[in-house]
Protein backbone atom coordinates (compact mmCIF):
# COMPACT_ATOMS: atom_id res chain seq x y z
CA UNK A 1 0.00 0.00 0.00
CA UNK A 2 1.31 3.27 -1.00
CA UNK A 3 2.27 6.43 1.77
CA UNK A 4 -0.68 8.25 -0.28
CA UNK A 5 -3.51 5.33 0.42
CA UNK A 6 -2.08 4.95 3.95
CA UNK A 7 -2.10 8.84 4.75
CA UNK A 8 -6.02 8.57 3.28
CA UNK A 9 -6.69 5.30 5.55
CA UNK A 10 -5.47 7.04 8.72
CA UNK A 11 -7.47 10.57 8.07
CA UNK A 12 -10.67 8.62 7.17
CA UNK A 13 -10.28 6.49 11.03
CA UNK A 14 -9.98 9.98 12.61
CA UNK A 15 -12.77 11.55 10.93
CA UNK A 16 -14.61 8.04 12.25
CA UNK A 17 -13.24 8.39 15.46
CA UNK A 18 -14.59 11.87 15.23
CA UNK A 19 -17.73 10.95 14.26
CA UNK A 20 -18.85 7.77 16.65
CA UNK A 21 -16.91 10.04 19.62
CA UNK A 22 -19.68 12.75 19.12
CA UNK A 23 -22.55 10.03 18.64
CA UNK A 24 -21.77 8.47 21.95
CA UNK A 25 -20.71 11.81 23.81
CA UNK A 26 -24.03 13.00 22.61
CA UNK A 27 -26.21 9.59 23.26
CA UNK A 28 -24.96 9.77 27.02
CA UNK A 29 -26.65 13.29 27.45
CA UNK A 30 -29.58 12.21 25.74
CA UNK A 31 -30.28 9.48 28.10
CA UNK A 32 -29.57 11.10 30.78
CA UNK A 33 -32.48 13.66 29.58
CA UNK A 34 -34.38 10.94 27.97
CA UNK A 35 -34.82 13.17 25.03
CA UNK A 36 -34.56 12.80 21.19
CA UNK A 37 -34.83 16.17 20.89
CA UNK A 38 -31.17 16.78 19.58
CA UNK A 39 -31.24 13.00 17.67
CA UNK A 40 -31.43 14.24 14.01
CA UNK A 41 -29.93 17.69 14.81
CA UNK A 42 -26.66 16.16 15.53
CA UNK A 43 -26.50 13.94 13.09
CA UNK A 44 -26.47 16.59 10.09
CA UNK A 45 -24.20 18.86 12.44
CA UNK A 46 -21.21 15.68 12.35
CA UNK A 47 -21.42 15.65 8.71
CA UNK A 48 -20.71 19.52 8.04
CA UNK A 49 -18.48 19.29 10.58
CA UNK A 50 -16.34 15.97 8.75
CA UNK A 51 -16.76 18.01 5.87
CA UNK A 52 -15.14 21.30 6.39
CA UNK A 53 -12.70 19.05 8.60
CA UNK A 54 -11.57 17.49 5.89
CA UNK A 55 -11.60 20.33 3.29
CA UNK A 56 -9.15 21.68 6.01
CA UNK A 57 -6.56 18.67 6.50
CA UNK A 58 -6.67 18.17 2.71
CA UNK A 59 -4.61 21.52 2.07
CA UNK A 60 -5.19 21.63 -1.28
CA UNK A 61 -8.53 23.36 -1.88
CA UNK A 62 -9.64 22.78 -4.95
CA UNK A 63 -12.90 24.37 -6.62
CA UNK A 64 -14.73 20.83 -6.83
CA UNK A 65 -13.78 20.06 -3.43
CA UNK A 66 -14.75 23.61 -2.04
CA UNK A 67 -18.00 23.39 -3.85
CA UNK A 68 -19.35 19.39 -2.79
CA UNK A 69 -18.46 21.00 0.97
CA UNK A 70 -20.92 23.82 0.30
CA UNK A 71 -23.23 22.15 -0.83
CA UNK A 72 -22.85 19.24 1.66
CA UNK A 73 -23.55 22.46 4.01
CA UNK A 74 -26.51 23.96 2.18
CA UNK A 75 -28.11 20.59 2.83
CA UNK A 76 -27.13 19.63 6.43
CA UNK A 77 -28.34 23.51 7.46
CA UNK A 78 -31.61 22.76 5.90
CA UNK A 79 -32.78 19.81 6.99
CA UNK A 80 -30.90 19.90 10.34
CA UNK A 81 -32.96 22.93 11.41
CA UNK A 82 -35.94 21.76 9.86
CA UNK A 83 -36.06 18.21 11.74
CA UNK A 84 -35.31 20.55 14.83
CA UNK A 85 -38.16 22.99 14.34
CA UNK A 86 -40.17 20.31 13.47
CA UNK A 87 -39.38 18.09 16.76
CA UNK A 88 -40.02 20.77 19.07
CA UNK A 89 -43.17 22.06 17.51
CA UNK A 90 -44.27 17.83 18.40
CA UNK A 91 -42.58 17.59 21.32
CA UNK A 92 -41.12 13.85 20.10
CA UNK A 93 -40.26 11.61 17.86
CA UNK A 94 -42.36 8.60 17.46
CA UNK A 95 -39.80 6.64 16.29
CA UNK A 96 -38.25 6.57 20.04
CA UNK A 97 -41.44 6.31 21.74
CA UNK A 98 -39.93 2.54 22.96
CA UNK A 99 -35.96 4.09 23.14
CA UNK A 100 -35.56 6.73 24.85
CA UNK A 101 -36.03 4.91 28.30
CA UNK A 102 -33.71 2.57 27.53
CA UNK A 103 -29.77 3.44 27.43
CA UNK A 104 -28.77 -0.11 25.79
CA UNK A 105 -31.46 0.73 22.69
CA UNK A 106 -30.86 3.97 22.89
CA UNK A 107 -26.65 4.17 21.71
CA UNK A 108 -27.42 1.54 18.84
CA UNK A 109 -29.65 4.28 17.86
CA UNK A 110 -27.16 6.90 18.03
CA UNK A 111 -24.36 4.10 16.32
CA UNK A 112 -26.49 3.40 13.28
CA UNK A 113 -26.45 7.49 13.23
CA UNK A 114 -22.65 7.43 13.18
CA UNK A 115 -22.28 4.64 10.59
CA UNK A 116 -25.02 6.73 8.20
CA UNK A 117 -23.28 9.95 8.32
CA UNK A 118 -19.49 8.04 7.49
CA UNK A 119 -20.88 6.22 4.56
CA UNK A 120 -23.42 8.86 3.21
CA UNK A 121 -20.21 11.47 3.85
CA UNK A 122 -17.56 8.84 2.61
CA UNK A 123 -17.86 10.50 -0.88
CA UNK A 124 -17.17 14.27 0.00
CA UNK A 125 -14.30 13.27 2.45
CA UNK A 126 -12.29 10.98 0.17
CA UNK A 127 -12.56 13.78 -2.24
CA UNK A 128 -11.61 16.86 0.09
CA UNK A 129 -8.80 14.12 0.98
CA UNK A 130 -7.81 13.22 -2.17
CA UNK A 131 -4.22 15.46 -3.73
CA UNK A 132 -5.93 14.30 -6.83
CA UNK A 133 -7.48 16.21 -9.06
CA UNK A 134 -8.54 17.13 -12.51
CA UNK A 135 -10.14 19.80 -14.81
CA UNK A 136 -14.36 20.35 -13.86
CA UNK A 137 -16.22 18.19 -16.53
CA UNK A 138 -19.79 17.10 -17.57
CA UNK A 139 -19.81 14.37 -14.52
CA UNK A 140 -19.23 17.24 -12.28
CA UNK A 141 -22.18 19.35 -14.05
CA UNK A 142 -24.55 16.19 -13.74
CA UNK A 143 -23.98 15.63 -9.99
CA UNK A 144 -24.73 18.84 -9.33
CA UNK A 145 -28.01 18.76 -11.37
CA UNK A 146 -28.94 15.67 -9.41
CA UNK A 147 -28.39 17.13 -6.26
CA UNK A 148 -29.90 20.52 -7.17
CA UNK A 149 -32.59 18.42 -7.82
CA UNK A 150 -32.97 16.39 -5.02
CA UNK A 151 -32.43 19.26 -2.76
CA UNK A 152 -35.41 21.54 -3.81
CA UNK A 153 -37.37 17.92 -4.17
CA UNK A 154 -36.66 17.33 -0.70
CA UNK A 155 -36.82 21.52 0.51
CA UNK A 156 -40.41 21.77 -1.00
CA UNK A 157 -41.58 18.59 0.01
CA UNK A 158 -41.33 18.95 3.50
CA UNK A 159 -42.13 22.28 3.46
CA UNK A 160 -45.96 21.63 1.46
CA UNK A 161 -46.40 18.78 4.12
CA UNK A 162 -45.37 21.23 7.23
CA UNK A 163 -48.06 23.45 5.74
CA UNK A 164 -50.72 20.70 5.20
CA UNK A 165 -50.45 19.54 8.55
CA UNK A 166 -50.63 23.18 10.38
CA UNK A 167 -54.10 24.01 8.37
CA UNK A 168 -56.53 22.66 11.31
CA UNK A 169 -58.61 21.48 8.27
CA UNK A 170 -56.51 18.94 7.88
CA UNK A 171 -56.52 17.54 10.82
CA UNK A 172 -56.74 13.62 11.07
CA UNK A 173 -56.20 14.03 6.91
CA UNK A 174 -52.96 12.57 5.11
CA UNK A 175 -50.98 14.73 2.09
CA UNK A 176 -51.30 13.90 -1.02
CA UNK A 177 -50.97 16.91 -3.08
CA UNK A 178 -48.25 18.75 -4.44
CA UNK A 179 -45.24 16.33 -4.92
CA UNK A 180 -46.93 13.92 -2.58
CA UNK A 181 -49.15 13.39 -5.59
CA UNK A 182 -46.46 12.11 -7.76
CA UNK A 183 -44.86 9.94 -4.66
CA UNK A 184 -45.80 9.02 -1.49
CA UNK A 185 -42.26 9.72 -0.02
CA UNK A 186 -40.89 12.53 -2.11
CA UNK A 187 -38.67 13.89 0.67
CA UNK A 188 -37.01 10.90 0.96
CA UNK A 189 -36.56 10.36 -2.76
CA UNK A 190 -34.60 14.14 -2.61
CA UNK A 191 -32.22 12.75 -0.32
CA UNK A 192 -31.33 9.59 -2.64
CA UNK A 193 -30.73 12.41 -5.27
CA UNK A 194 -28.93 14.39 -3.55
CA UNK A 195 -26.46 11.68 -2.16
CA UNK A 196 -26.28 10.12 -5.80
CA UNK A 197 -25.44 14.03 -7.02
CA UNK A 198 -22.19 14.18 -4.75
CA UNK A 199 -21.32 11.09 -5.54
CA UNK A 200 -21.67 11.61 -9.30
CA UNK A 201 -19.06 14.70 -8.96
CA UNK A 202 -16.63 13.41 -6.64
CA UNK A 203 -15.99 10.73 -8.45
CA UNK A 204 -14.31 12.51 -11.34
CA UNK A 205 -11.33 12.16 -9.37
CA UNK A 206 -11.60 8.54 -7.59
CA UNK A 207 -9.36 5.67 -8.68
CA UNK A 208 -9.23 2.36 -8.26
CA UNK A 209 -10.84 1.34 -4.36
CA UNK A 210 -12.12 4.63 -3.84
CA UNK A 211 -15.07 3.96 -6.40
CA UNK A 212 -16.41 1.77 -3.64
CA UNK A 213 -18.15 5.54 -2.35
CA UNK A 214 -20.93 4.35 -4.34
CA UNK A 215 -21.59 2.78 -1.24
CA UNK A 216 -23.08 5.83 -0.12
CA UNK A 217 -26.06 6.26 -2.41
CA UNK A 218 -27.05 2.79 -2.32
CA UNK A 219 -27.06 2.83 1.57
CA UNK A 220 -28.70 6.12 1.75
CA UNK A 221 -31.83 3.50 -0.63
CA UNK A 222 -31.32 0.95 1.16
CA UNK A 223 -31.84 2.07 4.50
CA UNK A 224 -34.82 4.45 3.19
CA UNK A 225 -36.32 1.88 1.26
CA UNK A 226 -36.04 -1.17 3.59
CA UNK A 227 -35.43 -0.28 6.97
CA UNK A 228 -35.90 3.15 8.84
CA UNK A 229 -37.81 5.31 6.48
CA UNK A 230 -40.51 3.76 3.77
CA UNK A 231 -41.29 0.84 6.13
CA UNK A 232 -41.86 2.55 9.32
CA UNK A 233 -44.13 5.76 7.76
CA UNK A 234 -46.03 3.09 5.59
CA UNK A 235 -47.17 0.94 8.74
CA UNK A 236 -48.18 4.05 10.65
CA UNK A 237 -49.79 5.09 7.66
CA UNK A 238 -51.95 1.75 7.13
CA UNK A 239 -52.83 1.52 11.23
CA UNK A 240 -54.08 5.15 10.76
CA UNK A 241 -56.16 5.23 7.37
CA UNK A 242 -55.42 2.11 6.06
CA UNK A 243 -59.61 1.12 6.24
CA UNK A 244 -60.34 5.15 4.45
CA UNK A 245 -61.39 4.76 0.74
CA UNK A 246 -59.21 7.94 -0.40
CA UNK A 247 -56.34 6.09 0.97
CA UNK A 248 -56.41 2.78 -0.86
CA UNK A 249 -57.02 5.01 -3.72
CA UNK A 250 -54.03 7.27 -3.13
CA UNK A 251 -51.82 3.91 -2.71
CA UNK A 252 -52.97 2.12 -5.63
CA UNK A 253 -52.76 5.33 -8.14
CA UNK A 254 -49.40 6.94 -6.10
CA UNK A 255 -46.14 4.89 -6.43
CA UNK A 256 -43.70 4.47 -3.34
CA UNK A 257 -40.71 6.28 -4.07
CA UNK A 258 -39.79 6.96 -7.83
CA UNK A 259 -42.47 8.92 -9.76
CA UNK A 260 -43.19 6.21 -12.25
CA UNK A 261 -43.94 2.63 -12.01
CA UNK A 262 -41.83 0.05 -13.28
Amino acid sequence: MGSAASTLLRELALCASVDFALQWVLWALAALLKTERFFDLAGSGTSLLLAHLTLRWGKTKHQRQKIQTWLVTLWGLRLGAFLFLRILRAGHDRRFNYVRGNPRTFFIYWTVQGVWVFLTLLPTMILNLEKHNKPLGMRDYLGWCTWAVGFIMEAVADQQKWNFQRDPANMGKFIQSGLWAYSRHPNYLGEILHWLGLFISASSVFQGAQHICAISPLFVWFMLNNVTGIPVLERQAMKKWGNALAFQQYLKNTPVLWPWKF
